[in-house]
């Protein structure tokens, strides 16, 4: 049987992998990680925040510019990161760039008695969207509001949507739990109570609302919420590994902030190697045929202990 999770015993996690794997990962070095793409996996470097954030910009830029008329096109994007939003917003501005025949998909959002949260709620996704990114836009070039689409708790049109517009690339951070959107490792119950889901189960996962693994929350709360615990809601409502493989690339934001030296070492590693386990769910994208992982250098770090 494998070991219960030091974080939270009654969850998978990262923690349950076998101690030999995650020791290989603490001792990979930035030029080790550098070296780590393969066919189907490309790893990228920046030295600076403002060339890292300005490419994740332009990935928004090149999969708009594609759309017409008859050839619709859209991202997938985060919210966390948000600092590449507002430059979204200033190219489309600056370059004129109509947005007529463009879409966007938000990836996820808060739930809360069942149902998705108001844009009203201090974290609301799909208010920081527009804050940050579309009300920016000039309303001459704004895509039009029923081409924006958000994840709701009745999710069935959400999802259909990827199979009418072609989603050039799915964008996204990694979460200190190793998910990309909500998708976080499983509770350690029923089924699942001696062995995570296959790989074969949790691709067959769709747009869903999802309860959410104990760090999860103290990350959004840490990051977020100034620590504050008490308002990040348990659940979500996540694009599912259905859409994501709908998507022609998939593309993972690492600038330090949202995981750590480890974390980001662990998954690059599973991902390189071809080594999937649904207790680190950003492994499963080593069955994705083209994924990026893009890092912030500086943001690498170091695993070495630190005491401060």
């Amino acid at each position: 049987m494998r070991s219960l999770s030091r974080i939270a015993p009654g969850w998978w996690d990262y923690t349950t992998l076998d101690g030999a794997l995650l020791e290989e990962a603490a001792r990979l070095t930035p030029e080790q990680l550098a070296g780590m793409g393969r066919n189907g996996f490309r790893v990228h470097f920046y030295d600076s925040l403002e060339d890292f954030y300005l490419a994740e910009a332009l990935e928004y830029i090149g999969a708009w510019s594609q759309a017409t008329a008859s050839n619709p096109v859209g991202i997938c994007g985060p919210v966390g990161p948000t600092e590449q939003l507002p430059l979204v917003a200033r190219l489309v501005n600056e370059l004129g760039l109509s947005l007529k025949h463009a879409h966007f998909w938000a990836m996820d959002e808060w739930v809360v008695d069942g149902k998705e949260v108001p844009r009203s709620h201090p974290l609301s996704f799909a208010r920081t969207n527009l804050e940050l990114c579309f009300d920016r836009i000039d309303a001459t070039l704004r895509m039009p509001d029923d081409q924006m689409h958000f994840p709701t708790s009745t999710p069935e049109e959400y999802s259909r949507s990827f199979d009418q517009v072609r989603c050039a690339v799915m964008q996204g951070g990694q979460g200190e739990v190793k998910h990309w959107a909500f998708n976080d490792p499983f509770p350690r119950q029923g089924r699942f109570e001696d062995a995570p889901p296959s790989a074969e189960d949790y691709l067959r996962l769709p747009t869903r609302v999802v309860p959410l693994h104990p760090l999860t929350i103290v990350q959004n709360a840490r990051t977020s919420g100034n620590g504050n615990l008490c308002i990040v809601p348990p659940q979500a409502i996540s694009v599912g590994p259905v859409e994501t493989w709908k998507a022609e690339k998939v593309s993972i934001w690492h600038a330090g902030t949202h995981d750590n030296p480890f974390g980001m070492r662990l998954t690059t590693l599973m991902i390189s190697q071809n080594i999937v386990d649904t207790s680190v769910p950003m492994s499963l994208l080593a069955l994705h045929p083209n994924v990026h992982f893009h890092f912030f250098r500086p943001g690498l770090g170091t695993t070495e202990a630190d005491m401060h």
